[in-house]
């Protein structure tokens, strides 16, 4: 017996035990008994089997079980699917059951005793687990009906509520923003006074927080299909990690009640066509498969390296695949995707009410949808117990994004003639509008690699304009102003969702637009983590088997020509971490994370654009060390 199947006996004894003694004895066992099945006896004598369906169960241990499984699904204490879960086709069982109506079922072999003279079998000794990799986007398809769940509706719908609740108490060196997440440094802001700069004053703006707002709660979803290669299954997740409430009864609280928002919402459709291959279609908002697929272990997630390198994003999408097992010993599979999603780029409308009301525009009124492709490649590199299987995977993305101008927001030519022939020059040329674009494109290469000892996660990403991405830092695009004629006036009308400032000017003495260029950036990161607790060979069952240690790099470099054209200087941002987790059991975690955030100015050789100014001198680098230390609960 292996110790799979020996811990699905276990299991299923010690459930029907439970159920047992939560009923209580409803009734005496009678004399006919003549089972010697100790679990048929307890059974018996509380109720839950009468002496004669007991006496009709059989005397071989093989009939007994199987004769059991029937008896408890038609008193309703073992559903269906619990009943085929535990009736492997591979069996055989007798056909002389007591209900003639039930279904002719196997035997799992979990659930066939041993002779009394045969030796007992040792339990395969536990390990402690290797360090798994975070693994956001599902890979191998679901199996129907294959949830175990909390609640079912009366719409037949299965559902099984998670979450967590996490805690943190957070010393930053220097948060010049006020926030409680690490952004780059040097991001110009305008104050009450109309006055712009990253300059917190004279202390570098040492802060501290208690945040509570990590709080998330999931419902995964499941729904029964009559047939038996088909799932339906669905996920709904939040957070409070959404903005903060401006009321009555909340305006001297606002530090306090942050509120929730969507982060998951998605059905998803899995068909088995055969042993080896299957396929899928998910429609809603998930991780994107552009990027998301590899992501660090970092406590700090209300920005997971947000502008740091890790590159991720969650949106709405249609997304396709097809899952091949390959086989071998390695247990090779394969799955291609395909994806069409929102196109979002992340500029933030001047006007709050655009952004209250539509949030952003451009990625839509390009008028068609990002496209996005992934590959995964999964198989076994370590065969040690407790290790999970390694990823190879490519990824890459695809989209437009445009800036609509009105005809009534063409801006005049207000220089003195001869520079502006006349005034309405521009509406003129423009008389129903203008529109400029640009190009988002992007790719990555993404290793996970569990091993018994470590598990070396990284990913490399390149690409343009992937603000939206939480990359590139944070740059967007720019306007091109080096293709106007020297000297001649420049004009400056507002997009339609008020988020991009598009330039009109003069191009070989003709009224023209400024063409918009994305920002070219790269980067990627390196995270190790090792199961302290394997390494120095821990008790599997002791208070010291949940240590894991996690040792974090990322990078993040905007081409600095595309920087200058823009004029900022914020250029290269980089992340160094160690994370260090300890699993007290099941539900809860207490971790510890030192981090070292920093931000480099480009600068410019001809000195035209001076560093930006910190802490009232200018500075080509800025630092923040961030303490962070608290507990996770899960459920």
């Amino acid at each position: 017996m292996t110790a799979k199947t020996l811990f699905s006996s276990c299991l299923f004894s010690f459930w029907i035990l439970l159920l047992a003694l939560l009923i209580g004895p409803l009734a005496h066992a009678e004399n006919n008994n003549n089972s010697t099945d100790p679990l048929v006896q307890v059974l018996v004598s509380k109720g839950i089997l009468t002496s004669a369906e007991a006496g009709s169960l059989g005397s071989s241990a093989v009939e007994q079980r199987s004769r059991l499984l029937v008896l408890l699904k038609q008193k309703g204490l073992i559903s269906a699917t619990e009943f085929d879960s535990l009736a492997p086709v591979s069996a055989q069982v007798p056909t002389n059951l007591v209900a003639s109506t039930s279904p002719i079922v196997p035997v799992p072999s979990a659930l066939v005793l041993p002779p009394r003279d045969a030796a007992p079998q040792a339990a395969a000794p536990k390990v402690i687990p290797a360090v798994a990799p975070l693994r956001v986007l599902q890979l191998e398809p679901s199996p129907p009906s294959g949830m175990i769940p909390d609640l079912k509706l009366g719409s037949g719908a299965k559902i099984k509520p998670y979450g967590l609740i996490k805690a943190s108490s957070i010393y930053d060196s220097s948060a010049p923003y006020g926030t409680d997440m690490p952004l780059p440094a040097f991001i110009s802001q305008t104050n009450a006074f109309g006055s712009t700069g990253f300059d917190p004053g004279p202390t570098g703006g040492a802060e501290f927080h208690v945040k509570a707002r990590f709080a998330r709660f999931g419902i995964n979803f499941d729904w029964a299909d009559p047939g038996k290669d088909t799932a339906v299954t669905g996920k709904f997740e939040f957070d409070f990690e959404g903005n903060y409430t401006r009321a009555l009864n909340r305006n001297i609280s606002t530090i306090r009640s942050s509120q929730a928002s969507i982060r998951l919402a998605y059905g998803r459709i899995d068909h088995r066509f055969s042993d080896s291959t299957s396929g899928f279609a998910l429609f809603g908002q998930d991780w994107t498969p552009f990027g998301s697929s590899t992501l660090p272990a970092l406590y700090e997630t209300t920005g997971l390296g947000l502008g740091f390198g890790t590159l991720y994003e969650r949106a709405p999408q249609f997304r396709f695949g097809v899952g091949r097992k390959l086989g071998g010993s390695r247990h090779v599979f394969v799955q291609p995707e395909f994806a069409i999603v929102m196109p979002a780029y992340g500029n933030d409308p001047k006007a709050i009410d655009n952004q209250l009301g539509y949030g952003e525009r451009q990625g839509a009124d390009s008028g068609r949808p990002e496209v996005q492709a992934r590959l995964v490649t999964q198989f076994q590199l370590d065969k040690a117990p407790g290790v999970a299987p390694a990823q190879i995977i490519f990824s890459g993305v695809q989209g437009e994004r445009k800036a609509l101008v009105r005809a009534a927001d063409v801006p005049l030519c207000t220089t003195a003639f001869p520079a502006c022939p006349s005034t309405t020059i521009f509406q003129t040329a423009f008389p129903h509008g203008a529109q400029v674009s640009s190009q988002r494109w992007g790719w990555t290469g993404e290793l996970q690699l569990p091993t018994r000892y470590v598990t070396v996660i990284t990913k490399y990403w390149s690409g343009s304009d992937l603000r939206w991405y939480f990359v590139g830092s944070l740059f967007s695009n720019f306007n091109d102003k080096l293709v106007f004629d020297t000297g001649a006036p420049i004009a400056e009308g507002l997009s339609n969702d008020q988020s991009s400032a598009v330039l009109f000017g003069f191009r070989g003495g003709n009224p023209t637009v400024a063409p918009q260029r994305a920002v070219r950036s790269q980067g990627g990161f390196v995270n190790l983590g090792f199961p302290l607790s394997r390494i120095f060979h821990a008790d599997p069952e002791g208070r010291n088997n949940g240590w894991i240690l996690y040792l974090h790099y990322a990078l993040d470099v905007a081409n600095k020509n595309d920087v200058r054209r823009i004029g900022n200087t914020r250029q290269k941002n980089d992340l160094l971490a160690g994370t260090l987790n300890y699993k007290f059991n099941n539900w809860l975690t207490f971790t510890a994370e030192e981090s070292y955030y920093r931000t480099r100015a480009v600068g410019d050789p001809t000195g035209v654009l001076p560093y930006p100014t910190y802490r009232g001198f200018p500075a080509r680098v800025w630092h923040d060390f961030r303490s962070e230390v608290g507990p996770t609960f899960t459920f």
